[in-house]
């Protein structure tokens, strides 16, 4: 509450955005040390010993020396088998990354049909609702003043989206023939600058990640080192915090609501995102046989991990708490004051998370731990956004209204997991022993020697009854698929239809209270003019 009234509903729905990603790792962490990490430490038992210098300090953000051989990557864990070919740490290995991506699907999937189907409840206009947050929404268990002060001061923001809405829509009305074709001109123009944008900064991250290493010739000092192996997430972000901020000063220019401003703003920023993710992927290099290619992969995904938590916090310490110092001790600065405080950017800040969160997707099953590493990452980002928010920054100038843009949100996360999975199938084939590929994994991990990871489910279903066989090898063929597919379009033709006829349903009944409305209008009038015409003839009869 001290949030949302102060800053408005939207910060409050990063929170609880950011929250429910805590929840998800929390449970793929579980899920991958149950099945993943336990079974294997059973066998295999870590033994390490090191002492610490700089070489070590590399190892630890670089993810190489004495890392390659712990469970945070992938070479470490080894096909060890339990007895038989259902009970070995392959096995385990692959039904725990499965039930983990399906089970985070089935959460993602419930939580956006949820939230739309609160959205088409409650309808894009919100003026309906304004006499109950003027009359009705005062909490009258309040007695602190500072907490009263905090509910005003939400009630107020709320009033205000509200309002702003209204001006917009009367706004768009009275537009005209003219303003409205040079409007669209104008907006197919950005497009077309927002196209540039981001074909630029494709580019500039393929450039760091191939060109780049081309004039590494001779060897570095280790901190130019460290700073060169980071040279890709370091172009990732500074293209992740720079572009997205133009983007939301070119929505302004293009007129559109707040509501619309903040998804184009979001859609054009994970378009952003998740391409410079996908560009830096397809890119990598992993032809050198001396080393795991997966495990390569692992790494990668590591460090974009803590190097977005680092970027974090610089941003924090570094940029807004000194920005916020300066304007505060620098009055008669007209340049500071103009400048002002940093604000707490809802889109941008959302982005960050589905961008963090779909790199601990990408990077889990070559990383197992990555799990881990992102609830520690994220409870560091809760605190330090939280310090950010109150310390360093003012609060927006424009309110956000949440209610359709949270769907919008775990829209993209779902997007986030798709590609995730796709990238995990696409790699499946691209690291195997097969030079048609142009990458050559070495026999390391859980599945050496074997074509694809499926062969130790295959192997599994093999020892099955015939009956079992068979009833699995149905689920997983195309004929399955297809009456699956047939039965989830009748499902959804059904609901549609019964949608549509419950929409009808409630246009009846709002036109009988219409009625009914005025039916009771015209009875109070009838009955007050006969009610006088009464006192009439009584006044008549008296006389």
């Amino acid at each position: 509450m001290l949030l949302a009234g102060r800053f408005g509903v939207g910060v409050k729905a990063y929170f609880v955005f950011l929250r429910y990603l805590l929840c998800l790792n929390f449970i793929s962490f579980a899920i991958i040390a149950g099945s993943v990490i336990s079974p294997s430490l059973y066998k295999r038992p870590i033994n390490i010993t090191t002492t610490w210098n700089k070489s070590l300090f590399l190892d630890v953000f670089l993810g190489s020396g004495f890392m390659e051989d712990t469970p945070v990557f992938y070479g470490f864990y080894k096909n060890v088998s339990f007895g038989t070919k259902c009970l070995n740490t392959a096995f385990f290995f692959f039904l725990g990354m499965l039930i983990m991506l399906l089970l985070n699907l089935i959460m993602i999937v419930r939580r956006t049909v949820v939230g739309y189907k609160h959205t088409w409840l409650t309808g894009i206009h919100f003026n309906a609702n304004m006499s109950y947050k003027v009359f009705c929404g005062w909490d009258f268990c309040i007695r602190e003043p500072e907490a009263a002060t905090l509910k005003h001061s939400l009630i107020r923001n709320e009033l205000k989206m509200d309002l702003e809405e209204q001006r917009f829509r009367q706004k768009v009305l009275s537009r005209s023939l003219k303003q409205r074709v040079l409007l669209h001109t104008l907006r197919v123009i950005l497009n077309f600058v927002v196209l540039v944008l981001l074909g630029s900064s494709f580019y500039l991250i393929y450039f760091a990640t191939t060109e780049l290493e081309k004039y590494m010739t001779k060897k570095l000092h280790w901190t130019l080192e460290l700073l060169f192996s980071y040279r890709s997430p370091i172009t990732i972000t500074i293209v992740n915090s720079v572009m997205p901020q133009i983007f939301s000063s070119i929505t302004v220019y293009e007129d559109y609501s707040l509501s619309t401003q903040l998804n184009v703003t979001l859609v054009r920023s994970i378009l952003l995102k998740l391409g410079s993710l996908a560009m830096y992927i397809f890119f990598l290099k992993g032809n050198d046989s001396s080393k795991c290619a997966e495990t390569e992969f692992g790494k990668e995904m590591y460090k974009l991990t803590i190097f977005h938590a680092l970027a974090t916090f610089c941003n924090t310490f570094l940029v807004a708490f000194p920005r916020k110092f300066l304007v505060e001790k620098c009055l008669s600065s007209n340049f500071l004051k103009k400048v002002g405080k940093q604000q707490f950017v809802i889109p941008l800040r959302v982005l960050d998370l589905v961008y963090s969160q779909t790199v601990t997707w990408m990077g889990v099953f070559y990383c197992p731990l990555l799990p881990a590493i992102s609830i520690l990452k994220l409870l560091a980002i809760f605190y330090i956004s939280k310090f950010n928010l109150v310390r360093c920054c003012d609060p927006a100038k424009k309110m956000f209204r949440t209610t359709s843009s949270s769907v919008l949100f775990n829209f993209l996360l779902l997007l986030g997991l798709i590609m995730s999975v796709v990238t995990f199938g696409v790699n499946i084939v691209r690291y195997r022993n097969d030079t048609t590929t142009g990458y050559i994994s070495r026999n390391c991990g859980p599945f050496p020697g074997n074509e694809s990871v499926y062969i130790v489910a295959s192997n599994c279903v093999n020892t099955f009854p015939p009956a079992a066989q068979e009833s699995l090898r149905y689920i997983t063929s195309e004929a399955f698929a297809y009456t699956l597919i047939l039965t989830e379009i009748i499902i959804l033709t059904f609901y549609m239809s019964r949608g549509r006829a419950n929409k009808k349903a409630m246009e009846r009944l709002r036109d009988m209270l219409v009625m009914c409305s005025s039916d009771k209008r015209y009875l109070v009038k009838h009955h007050a003019t006969l009610l006088r015409k009464q006192k009439k003839n009584i006044k008549r009869s008296q006389k």
